[in-house]
């Protein structure tokens, strides 16, 4: 794991020349061919990380996805397992968190990876190794505006061949939350550099408040212009079953509550492949891992690295 040097002038790298984004139809031949045949082949390409969900559900490249949900819900530490999950099958991610210190991402990440709630010190030294020149943060916290993320996606594209860039959140990009035109453009900018670069972009966001927590919001309930969601390519909005928690800590929870999900994945929309619905997933509290049935146990990461000398990181 490396952090970003805050000293670079990201607005370097936002100009683009026109002349590349003019090509001829030809140069698409195998894009075209990739697309009718060629999605069996990468199994594991952009997934999730359920097996229940490798045929629903794809992270595809040039796309932006959009992850809304209630504050305090669980959007950070479910997109920092799938961000995980990707890494494991060879992408390379950014995440710039400016609600979250580097410090606490990469806490939650690592008992992520080695699927208990204590990882020996051996083991967070091996996952910091594992994830250099895989994974980087851009260490800023509060607000940062909207056109300094832009130069860091394409910074992080360029210069350390990053394919996910993860923002969290919006309402930390400099955009007062009745301002929907700079929202607008803001959400627009974020399409286009994805589709330049073919760069993945995840963004966080939140849910307008409803009467109660206990009902699972839709696209139409996220903060801001409704031009947020007709933009972006996939809106994945994050549940958690609050209700379910204060039955079982009032001990009034029956066996039908307990088999209710901890969480549900919505998909509300994608925008390249058919699948809407629910995905049901149940919380493993020591881990922090979202696991696809109450009857599955938390697993950890086998992290290979060639070469590894324990210590080597001092």
């Amino acid at each position: 794991m490396r952090l970003i040097p805050d000293n670079i002038n990201f607005e370097d790298y936002i100009t683009t020349e026109e002349k590349a984004n003019v090509k001829s139809a030809l140069f698409y031949a195998d894009q075209v061919i990739d697309k009718l045949y060629g999605q069996k082949e990468r199994e594991f390409s952009g997934t999730l990380p359920w097996h229940k969900t490798y045929e629903l559900f794809r992270f595809r490249p040039g796309e932006v996805t959009l992850w809304p949900g209630y504050n305090g819900h669980g959007k950070s530490m479910v997109v920092g397992q799938i961000i995980l999950h990707l890494l494991e099958n060879g992408d390379r991610a950014c995440i710039a968190s400016f609600e979250m210190k580097p410090v606490t991402t990469l806490t939650r990440m690592c008992r992520q990876a080695v699927g208990v709630s204590e990882p020996s010190i051996e083991y967070i030294r091996r996952f910091h190794t594992w994830v250099d020149e895989r994974l980087w943060l851009y260490d800023q916290q509060g607000t940062v505006k909207s056109e300094r993320v832009i130069g860091v996606i394409y910074y992080a594209v360029k210069e350390l061949r990053i394919n996910h860039f993860v923002i969290d959140s919006l309402m930390k990009c400099g955009i007062n939350e009745d301002d929907y035109n700079s929202q607008k453009r803001f959400i627009d900018q974020l399409c286009a550099v994805a589709k330049d670069t073919g760069c993945h972009i995840h963004l966080i966001c939140h849910s307008r408040k409803g009467a109660d927590e206990y009902t699972a919001p839709g696209k139409m309930d996220v903060k801001g212009t409704g031009s947020i969601t007709d933009q972006v390519d996939n809106v994945m909005t994050v549940w958690r079953n609050k209700k379910k928690e204060q039955l079982i800590e009032q001990g009034k929870a029956t066996q039908e509550t307990l088999d209710k999900p901890d969480m549900l994945l919505i998909c509300d929309k994608q925008r390249n492949f058919e699948w809407e619905g629910s995905i049901r997933l149940w919380f493993d509290k020591p881990s922090y891992q979202y696991l696809a049935s109450p009857d599955h146990r938390a697993r950890g990461m086998e992290l290979k690295i060639a070469n590894y000398v324990p210590g080597s990181e001092d």
